[in-house]
């Protein structure tokens, strides 16, 4: 299936059009959310809307017009269901100068949405060089500047993983390109806080929020990187993910591919049970 485009306003599937000077495209002064589709109905849609106010806050963009970015969503949903997929948008800072600077145009507005597959019960992950920022301008923002994320997913999928983990400037666990991470050790389930740099997840917080009412305890807690060397179970969340249960990381293997341990198959089928609490 094709990717579905609208642009403020208008479905344009076949060539989407805007500005070459659009601060998106220049300088990446923009912000975005990811959205599961399942059944055709967008998961936790409210809750994407509230984070990307925070984003844009953080850049200094006007607050999200709700309305217009819904009538997107409604225009990328028509025609031919969408089982499981992907629903993206973006806001940009609008045309502007070539430079850093902004003009006073409208922001520009994108949603789109396709198919991708479901996500198998677990992966492979590998570790990165590189470092998350905890202290950057932009740290906790989902923008569209995604280049050191490009360059170390790819890095990740030469060595076989589907994801790149991230430790941040003071050595400890961060996140993924894409996802949050967390890791079981003995009974303890953990994942590092916001403040060490990772990305306020959707899936990370209902994670914790559901798995605690269900009776098991997540802690927040500052990580060394070392942890994935010693940690007995593993798991990453995303939009597109859920819980996915992590079989190996680097040459390390911590369980059978497709078999999830424990811990991880208890989280991910609490997460199981109450998500269609907010299909919408």
């Amino acid at each position: 299936m094709s990717i579905r485009i609208w642009v403020d306003g208008r479905r344009v599937d076949e060539g989407a059009a805007i500005s070459p000077i659009d601060h998106g495209i220049t300088v990446g002064d923009g912000v975005f959310e990811t959205a599961k589709i399942d059944g055709g109905r967008v998961f936790a849609l409210s809750r994407h809307h509230d984070r990307m106010d925070r984003s844009l806050a953080g850049l200094g963009l006007p607050k999200l017009d709700r309305d217009r970015i819904d009538e997107g969503v409604k225009a990328v949903l028509e025609g031919e269901h969408i089982d499981f997929g992907r629903l993206r948008y973006t806001v940009t800072g609008g045309v502007g100068p070539l430079g850093s600077d902004r003009g006073d145009a409208p922001q520009t507005y994108i949603v789109t949405a396709g198919a991708v597959p479901r996500p198998a019960p677990t992966t492979k992950v590998a570790t990165v060089r590189w470092t998350r920022n905890e202290n950057s301008a932009v740290a906790g923002l989902k923008t569209t500047s995604y280049a050191e994320n490009v360059v170390a997913l790819a890095a990740a999928k030469e060595a076989g993983a589907s994801e790149a983990i991230f430790s941040n400037t003071l050595g400890n666990l961060c996140e993924g390109t894409g996802s949050n991470i967390f890791v079981v050790l003995g009974e303890r389930v953990v994942t590092p806080p916001l403040e060490d740099g990772p990305l306020a997840g959707i899936t990370r917080a209902l994670t914790i929020e559901w798995a605690r009412e269900a009776g098991v305890e997540i802690a927040e807690e500052h990580l060394s990187f070392d942890v994935l060397d010693e940690c007995d179970e593993a798991f990453v969340t995303s939009s597109t993910r859920d819980v996915q249960g992590v079989h190996a990381i680097n040459d390390r293997v911590l369980c059978d591919e497709g078999t999830p341990g424990p811990m991880t198959s208890r989280i991910a089928a609490i997460f199981a049970e109450r998500q269609g609490e907010l299909l919408g």
